[in-house]
């Protein structure tokens, strides 16, 4: 019998001592465990496809919790049937004390395992699509407030608006603009596009400023010298 351990994490980012920290601790061998650096969502995992090539008929393999293994609620319970009975291996839960496949191989304990494997795959499912709303929240949010995502765009060539302007003007083509700032010409005129909507977006908000640069008068407040002028002579 061969003891391993397996790890994931969703990103490269995510710190993973948690789970290693809890597999010492198990006295799993530093050699036989398998680390995934990518989503739960399923089962095409290239450490986790060689950790199955490897085990045998009564080996031992622990996770720290179920959701490490998966967050799709289906394959959670399809993979875990085809670990325990085709592959004939024990499975420990170390967060989950009755997922240990070691213990309770009667009806009764094999009936319990069963509804808290099914409650805990729903669950990290569930938690999996929640994950999910709030990122697509987020990112709406910080939308809202203006926060651009994606590579910065680069600046653009001190000549791009004297090129924008005879462009524009008919003097040159679209391509000779381009050209002439040394850029793609898709690249160029994705710019001009968004530098008019920079444009007409100004022009918008300055239009919408009083011309008179006055406040509008507040109710029951005095009439200004010249709208009394102009109310005496429609007298």
């Amino acid at each position: 019998m061969s003891v391993y351990g397996y790890i994931r994490v969703s990103t490269r980012e995510q710190n993973d001592d948690r789970q290693w920290i809890a597999l010492r601790q198990a006295q799993v061998p530093a050699q036989n465990v398998y680390v995934d650096r990518q989503s739960g969502k399923d089962f095409q995992r290239p450490e986790y496809k060689r950790l199955v090539r490897r085990l045998r008929k009564d080996d031992l393999l622990y996770i720290k919790s179920i959701d490490r293994l998966g967050r799709n609620y289906e394959e959670i319970l399809v993979q875990w049937r085809f670990l325990t009975q085709e592959k004939d291996i024990d499975i420990v839960v170390l967060d989950m004390p009755l997922l240990d496949t070691r213990r309770g191989k009667d009806l009764l304990g094999t009936f319990l395992a069963d509804v808290v494997l099914q409650i805990l795959s729903f669950v990290a499912e569930n938690e999996r699509e929640n994950i999910r709303q709030r990122q697509a929240e987020g990112i709406a949010a910080a939308k809202a407030r203006g926060v651009q995502f994606g590579r910065p765009s680069k600046p653009l060539p001190e000549n791009f608006y004297a090129a924008h302007r005879t462009w524009r003007s008919g003097q040159i083509t679209l391509r000779q603009a381009a050209e002439l700032c040394h850029m793609n010409h898709n690249t160029f005129y994705y710019r001009a596009r968004r530098y008019e909507d920079e444009q007409r977006a100004q022009l918008m908000v300055r239009d919408e400023v009083p011309r008179t640069g006055q406040p509008p008068a507040e109710e029951g407040s005095p009439p200004s010298a010249r709208e009394e002028g102009e109310g005496s002579r429609n007298i």
